[in-house]
Parts: C-alpha cells; structure tokens; sequence
C-alpha cells in the first residue's frame, strides 16, 4: 500500500513539474504577441546620416591642429593590442571614449573594446561593458599598415584604406558615421528629407541593414543584406503612427549568403493588435 501511495505522490509531482515546465515555455513563446520592444519604434528616421551636414565644418576641423587624443570634439583614450599569428607580429592602435552613448541602432557593425577579453568587437555592444572606438585606428603586420581609418562612437567613418604586405594601396572605402557613402536613400519628399528607403552598399552590392519607412517616418520592413542577398529574418511592422512597434509579418530567409537550395517562407504573422494569427510548423 506503502508502495502504491509513494508511486501515485511521484506520479502527481511528474505531472505538476512538466505543466509547469509547459506553461513556462508558453510564457516564453516570442510569438505569442506581436507587440515587441525596439530599438527603432517608436523611431525617429535617421535624417542626419545623409545630409552633408558639417561636411565644411569637418574639413575646417581636420585643418586644425587637434588637441591631444580628441576627436570630433570628444576626449579619448589611446590603447593598442598586440598578437602573435603565424609568425606575423599583429598590432592595433586605436582611441576609445567612455563617454555615455548608445550605439545607433539603426547600424549593423558599432566596434567597441572590451577590455576583460583585451579584444575589438563589432556586435552585442552593452553600455558598461566595454568602449566605444572613437578616432584614428590603424593595423600593422610587421610593422607594416595594412588598414587605416576613423571611428566615430564605434561606426567607420570618413576614408578608410586597407594596403598589402608592401603598403601598397588595394582598396579605399568612404563612410558617414557607420553607412558606405554608396547607400542609396529614396525619399517621399526630398526636400523635407523625409525617408522611404535605405539600401546599404558596399562594393556594389547590398550590405548591411535595410529599412523601409512609412510615410508618417514609422520603420515599415527591416532586414539584413549580406553580399548582395537577402538573409535571417525580414520583419514587416503594422503603421501605428509610432505609438507602439507591432510586428505585422515574418520572412525567415537563408542565414548564411549563396544558400541557394533554401527557399524563404512567411515565419509567423499577427494582426493589428498584435494577435498571432499564422505561424509556420517548419523549423528555424
């Protein structure tokens, strides 16, 4: 009997811990509202990044004489790291800033040093944890440059070279604070400069974050290029005059570029209020 009453007690206790197990994992379902917090919705469209503002402002600045270790008005710190790869001796030089800011959401590589790892990384930057580059950065093999740039708040900015193991010059690149200059931007109304579209270019081809805009400025798609090619995930987001982001559709695409026996299919959907509506059984 003893035996009986201690099976059906661990019976219950299975049963309560794989409902709660299930119900934590409802909890947790990312699908199960459309209403999700973003980094650029409500938004304000990123008008600065593509007028010349201070284009003259900035040459006035490069003529003069900089103060030590301040760039762009901002004070900075100067650090290096060195390593060993194959017999090639790898140095960085860089400035960084501590200065409080946000990373601008609306770019795709912000470059920022941690120096628990004593490395430079281009993703998953948290305030606190690390700081911002911010200057001139340069990279040598053997004492030779084999890159040179500017940074500003972690985004490339202005002409940044890269050269051969003869210094010689392969390749030129120009940037404003973090988009290729080749971008192409379409507008609703140009004079305004109210935004429709941003395509990143690189090189020709697409590279980085796209954005589509509704024409009240609320972000419409939002999406990622790689070599030319759509890839992840494409969200499509309900216009609600930027009061709230909603996501209205999902377009799960090829996560790595030239994939090409994967075929992109719709992920989820919700409606207006951020009710699931669809979701595809197909594995991410």
């Amino acid at each position: 009997m003893q035996r009986i009453s201690f099976l059906f007690l661990l019976l219950i206790f299975c049963f309560s811990k794989s409902w709660a197990q299930t119900k934590g994992e409802k909890q947790s379902d990312p699908d199960s509202t459309g209403v999700v917090n973003s980094s650029v919705l409500p938004t304000t469209m990123p008008l600065l990044l593509f007028d010349d503002r201070d284009e003259k402002e900035e040459k006035k600045e490069k003529k003069k004489k900089e103060r030590k270790n301040i760039y762009f008005g901002i004070k900075t710190k100067r650090a290096y790291l060195r390593q060993n790869n194959r017999g090639q001796e790898i140095v960085e030089l860089f400035n960084y800033t501590d200065a409080s800011r946000q990373p601008d959401p609306y770019i795709r590589d912000v470059y920022w040093y941690d120096p628990g790892e004593k490395t430079i990384k281009n993703e998953n930057y948290q305030a606190g944890q690390g700081y911002l580059l911010h200057g001139p950065y340069e990279r040598r093999i053997n004492e030779v440059v084999v890159e040179s740039g500017m940074y500003y708040y972690g985004m490339k900015h202005d002409t940044w070279m890269l050269f051969d193991a003869r210094n010689v010059l392969q390749d030129k690149n120009h940037y404003k604070e973090g988009w290729p200059r080749e971008s192409r931007i379409s507008y609703y109304n140009r004079t305004s400069k109210t935004i429709e579209k941003i395509t990143p270019i690189q090189y020709g081809l697409e590279e980085g974050y796209f954005f589509y805009f509704y024409e009240d400025r609320q972000v419409a798609v939002t999406g990622e290029y790689r070599f030319g090619q759509k890839v992840g995930l494409w969200t499509e987001y309900w216009d609600t005059n930027n009061t709230r982001a909603i996501r209205k559709r999902e377009i799960q695409y090829q996560e790595e570029p030239y994939m090409d026996e994967f075929k992109p299919y719709i992920r989820a959907e919700w409606d207006q209020e951020g009710n699931l509506v669809y979701r595809s059984d197909r594995a991410n």
